[in-house]
């Protein structure tokens, strides 16, 4: 669902999937062909948030931002279930991980990969291609060409499955069920 606030009105492609629960609030910008799952929040209110093509925000995620510090998100990106993006910029083809955190003015390089409930500390700068993980995250290897099969697989997969859910996802009622 999209929220205006005041005069902030999200501004989303049309061929964008947002799931039931998911809302998108306020200044925020998305590009062809992302997804964006259920029960996401996506709020705008005190600076723009900008989500680029192809881009998959999983259950129950979270983006924001600090006050003047916009949120950018480029073109494949992939944001696991229950992260939280607060600030900061994640380039293209990035791997987020399940329950990770990325804080205000960290940039996570170029298809880099943040490992599942991973704390990028503010203005943390990750290298393009290294994997980081732990709390607070540490560089701990590059990806390597499996990680990037996976995480390109992932794109591909979601930009699928927003497709298919855009065609045919529909809540079951009393009526159905003999089907």
């Amino acid at each position: 669902m999209k929220y205006r606030v005041g005069s902030l009105v999200p501004n989303i492609d049309p061929s964008v999937y947002l799931a039931d629960g998911s809302k998108v609030i306020g200044e925020v910008t998305i590009g062809k062909d992302s997804s964006v799952w259920f029960n996401t929040v996506i709020r705008g209110d005190e600076g723009p948030i900008h989500i680029g093509e192809r881009v998959n925000i999983q259950d129950g995620s979270m983006i924001h931002q600090y006050e003047g510090y916009p949120t950018i998100i480029e073109d494949e990106v992939t944001i696991g279930h229950m992260a939280m993006i607060h600030g900061g910029i994640i380039r293209k083809g990035a791997l987020i991980g399940m329950s990770a955190t990325i804080l205000d003015e960290a940039e996570i390089g170029e298809g880099a990969f943040v490992a599942a409930g991973s704390l990028v500390p503010p203005k943390m700068k990750v290298p393009a291609g290294a994997m980081v993980m732990g709390v607070p995250a540490k560089i701990v290897r590059d990806i390597s060409d499996h990680d990037r099969f996976i995480m390109e697989r992932t794109v591909r997969k979601y930009v699928k499955r927003g497709q298919q859910y855009a065609d045919s996802f529909e809540a079951i009622t009393e009526d159905m069920t003999s089907l």
